[in-house]
């Protein structure tokens, strides 16, 4: 868990360099106050870009903790498709798996699998 430092505003305004470098190094976020009143966080890009793709993630699939608890109890239950079972789902052809690199697609693009079927 990354630790948060809580400074004044005036005071990082001083420190700013020091604050991107820390939080860029170590991970560290910086929660800026006027007169006590949290106002801004300061924390690294790569922590931001993170949190933004989480966010995306979360918006584009509202039931995925639901989802993943529930391929987890069918996890459990051994309830689950193979690798195979996938792979023809999606349209791949499976050839002799003695062979090496047996996998093989007739089409790495769904559209076009979709229009092929039409």
């Amino acid at each position: 868990m990354s630790k948060t430092v809580t400074l004044p505003i005036t005071e990082a305004r001083r420190k700013i360099f020091d604050i991107a470098d820390e939080a860029q190094a170590t991970g560290t976020r910086f929660l800026l106050t006027a007169h006590g009143i949290p106002k801004a966080i300061v924390m690294s890009v790569a922590e931001f870009e993170s949190w933004v793709e989480t966010l995306e993630v979360m918006e584009d699939f509202p039931n995925l903790e639901k989802e993943i608890k529930e391929a987890e109890r069918g996890l459990a239950r051994g309830n689950y498709a193979t690798l195979e079972e996938v792979l023809a789902e999606e349209g791949f052809v499976l050839a002799d798996k003695s062979k090496k690199g047996y996998v093989s697609g007739s089409s790495s693009r769904k559209g076009q699998k979709k229009s092929q079927k039409n």
